[in-house]
């Protein structure tokens, strides 16, 4: 059995250690790197060229779905798994559209960590039970209906809503995604307007509860 060398991302230093540790009870498992937030596990894949990525969702400076999206498009034979707190579908929905082939909650025992490790490593997907209902459900459901508010926006809407809520001013917002400010403006206004959401408050909760940003802890 070949090595699987992994890059493992996690802000918290005592929850990536934990982590660490599980993964070095496993055969063939090698861990490279570490990383606390998204910029640096990209440093990291880019030294390393590992062959998978266990990343947390919730993470500073980029979190883990940028990360994951610049990852499947600048190393596209890297695997990714996802690792979050939260059984929620739109997380589910962001983890697969970045790229992630893998979605694993952080209660996870060990078998099933190492189950998701071997899985996604040769490249097939691996989706924790408690969120993998939602995918036969969108499938029930048909695929192209809308399942919510959050659909209602256009790909770029959601972008500037996410870094709405992420607390980022208009300035900030344009520079991250090559807009003018005049235009970052135009996207707040058509969103609060489809929303009929017209504060940033209002913003942000329905950011955490649609998932597109992790709630308050």
């Amino acid at each position: 059995m070949s090595e699987i060398r992994v890059v493992l991302a996690e802000d918290h230093h005592l929850v990536r250690a934990g982590i660490h540790a599980l993964l070095d009870k496993m055969a063939d498992v090698v861990v490279v790197a570490e990383a606390g937030d998204g910029q640096a596990v990209l440093k990291a894949v880019e030294t390393h060229q590992p062959g998978l990525v266990l990343m947390d969702i919730a993470m500073p400076v980029m979190n883990g779905l940028e990360a994951a999206a610049c990852i499947s498009k600048q190393w596209p034979a890297v695997h990714i798994i996802m690792l979050s707190m939260h059984a929620n579908e739109e997380y589910l929905r962001q983890a697969l559209k970045a790229g992630a082939k893998g979605y694993l909650l952080k209660g996870a025992d060990l078998p099933e960590l190492e189950l998701a490790v071997r899985m996604v490593s040769k490249g097939e997907p691996y989706l924790t039970p408690t969120v993998a209902r939602y995918t036969i459900e969108a499938y029930q459901q048909g695929r192209g209906r809308p399942s919510g508010p959050l659909e209602r926006l256009s790909p770029r809407q959601r972008e500037v809503l996410r870094f709405m809520a992420e607390g980022h001013s208009t300035k900030e917002i344009a520079f991250r995604l090559g807009l003018s400010a005049k235009t970052v403006e135009t996207h707040r206004a058509q969103l609060m307007e489809r929303l009929d959401i017209h504060d940033v408050a209002g913003l942000v909760k329905f950011a955490m509860q649609s998932g597109l940003i992790p709630p308050l802890v």
